[in-house]
Parts: structure tokens; C-alpha cells; sequence
């Protein structure tokens, strides 16, 4: 493949002739730019873009860190991130995590090689010591509340909304609440169960741990929540759900068990997807195209660490 500098010798003219063709210099006379054209048709020369982005130090491709790519609360922080992205003349990597530590890394490297402008990641897995490392190779930003961090992050305030969400079910009636969520670890999933074990504190319930439902990410989970329920001796009669799919799927097998919703088991879901929405299911709605479209704003303008939370609100409907 031809080079710069054989474009050069063809056409008879420097190196420098035939970098300001290539980039539309205007101080080139009319006959150098047309014997470097011609080179550059013969030659089928292409411009080396890693090159070019390597000489403005940028290479416009911001990469996301996510666990799951089918995951509806994901793929909204992704739609807003990508709208925003081609509002910005940038283009996305995505990497998914499935949350395995390595793969994470594989991102953070690329950060560090340059690869990449900027790292969003979305759920974090690898631990803070690790994130340390790699803070000066470039911008990443994080969802979860880094307040205490020397990072950057768009954030919904898990403790606070959970607490929220369990204070309006006390409202309707409720002292057996159970909760339904991802990972335990993780920093958004301590948040839950702290508010969760705050909220039994405070109406003097006891701490029943096999009301925490976990690993919860699907509609077959929702199914698998509701056998548990049946088997259970003394079940709650209410669920706080992190996820909308979970929460429709618990909504589904509970009408298949002739279980009454919301008479015999309360929900309030998360996210407030379509699918909320088409079954009627209370929950907690989080503006996540709004979010990512911050996310990525943050991203290519990270001149100062800061956090900024995403406010939520209750989407009462008749699973409550």
C-alpha cells in the first residue's frame, strides 16, 4: 500500500506538497494539486485515520462498559449515549462485561493505550483499587454515586429511591416487604439493602433474609420468585422489584397461580419500561435516555470531576 512519502515521488512535489492536498491546504498551485491527485488515484492510496487521530490526539470513539446488552435499562442508557454520540460527530465501542473482572480491564486498557477518547462504565465490577490505576489515562465515568470519589458520574440515588419506594408501601398497608435485586455486592446493590434494612429498622420489622430476592435480571426470574413464595410458610405481601422484566414476569405467574395482585402480593417494579406500562405495574420511573445523554456529555467535557444526580419519581398504577 502506498505511503505519504511514494505519493511524494510519483507526483514529484515534498512530502509536505502532498500533506496539505490531502488535507485541503489552499496554498497549493493549481498543478502540484492535480500531479498529487493523479498519484493518489494510481496509487489507490488511503489516508491512515489511526494516524490522523494520533496526531490530534483524539480518535472521537468513546467506549461503554456494560454487564448485559439485552437489558432494557442498558440498552436505554446506551440509546442516549448513541443519540447524543452522533450528535457529536463520535462513534461508541461497547464492551459487555457479563461482569467479569477482565473484561472490564480489557476496556480500561484501551483507554490506556489510547484506543479510545473516554470509558463509560455503566455497572462496575472491578474494585476501586484497580479503577486507581487508570484515572490518568483519561476520562471515566461512572452511574453510581461517587461522591465520595475523585471521579466523574451521572447517578441515580439508590438508598434514596429505594427508601422512597418501601416508605409507600408502609403507606398502603405493608410491614412483610421483600425486595428483589441484581447483585448483593456492588455499589448500587449495597445501597438497596441498606435502605431496605434502614427501612425495617424504622418501622421495628425484623430482618428476614429470605425476603431479599437476588440475581434477579429476568422475566423467568419473576417466574422463579413466585415459586419461591408459594413454598414459603410465612410470605410477604409485598415485593419492591429492581427491574421492570422481573417485575412482569412475578405479575404473570402470580395470575397463573391465581395469586391476587394486588390484594395478596403488592409489586412496585423499576425503570418504568413499556412493558410496566402495558401491565399496568406501579413503579419507579428513571429518565435513562436522559442519563446517557449526560453520560456521554461528561465524557468528551470532563474538565472537572463532578457528580450530578437524576432525579426519580413513583408511576402509581394497580399493582399497588
Amino acid at each position: 500500500m502506498a505511503n505519504i512519502k511514494d505519493i511524494a515521488k510519483m507526483a514529484g512535489v515534498s512530502v509536505t506538497t502532498v500533506s496539505r492536498v490531502i488535507n485541503n491546504h489552499p496554498y497549493v498551485s493549481f498543478e502540484k494539486r492535480e500531479a498529487v491527485l493523479r498519484a493518489i488515484e494510481v496509487s489507490k492510496y488511503e489516508k491512515n485515520i489511526n494516524a490522523v487521530h494520533l496526531s490530534k490526539g483524539k480518535t472521537f470513539l468513546i467506549g461503554i462498559a456494560i454487564p448485559f446488552s439485552n437489558h432494557p435499562f442498558f440498552a436505554l442508557i446506551v440509546e442516549g449515549i448513541a443519540n447524543e454520540a452522533l450528535n457529536n460527530n463520535y462513534k461508541l465501542v461497547l464492551f459487555q462485561t457479563n461482569y467479569e473482572e477482565f473484561r472490564e480491564i480489557e476496556a480500561l486498557d484501551m483507554l490506556k493505550q489510547k484506543q479510545i477518547d473516554a470509558l463509560i462504565i455503566c455497572s462496575r465490577i472491578c474494585q476501586w483499587d484497580t479503577i486507581d490505576a487508570y484515572l490518568d489515562y483519561g476520562p471515566i465515568i461512572f452511574c453510581e454515586d461517587t461522591r465520595d470519589k475523585k471521579v466523574s458520574s451521572i447517578f441515580m440515588d439508590h438508598y434514596k429511591s429505594f427508601s422512597k419506594a418501601l416508605e409507600y408501601l408502609h403507606y398502603k398497608g405493608h410491614r412483610k416487604v421483600g425486595i428483589c435485586v441484581g447483585r448483593r455486592t456492588g455499589a448500587n446493590g449495597e445501597q438497596r439493602i441498606l435502605a431496605y434494612r434502614d427501612f425495617l429498622n424504622k418501622i421495628n420489622e425484623p430482618f428476614e433474609s429470605e425476603y431479599i430476592f437476588s440475581d434477579c435480571y429476568d422475566f423467568e426470574n419473576g417466574e422463579e420468585i413466585v415459586q419461591r413464595l408459594i413454598n414459603m410458610i410465612n410470605p410477604p405481601s409485598a415485593l419492591l422489584v429492581s427491574s421492570d422484566q422481573v417485575a412482569a414476569g412475578i405479575v404473570t405467574c402470580s395470575k397463573e397461580k391465581r395469586i391476587s395482585i394486588p390484594h395478596e402480593l403488592a409489586i412496585i417494579g423499576f425503570d418504568n419500561q413499556p412493558i410496566a406500562k402495558i401491565m399496568n405495574i406501579t413503579t419507579i420511573e428513571i429518565p435513562l435516555v436522559e442519563m446517557g445523554r449526560k453520560l456521554f456529555l461528561r465524557a468528551i467535557n470532563n474538565k472537572n470531576i463532578s457528580q450530578e444526580e437524576i432525579s426519580v419519581k413513583l408511576v402509581e398504577r394497580l399493582t399497588v
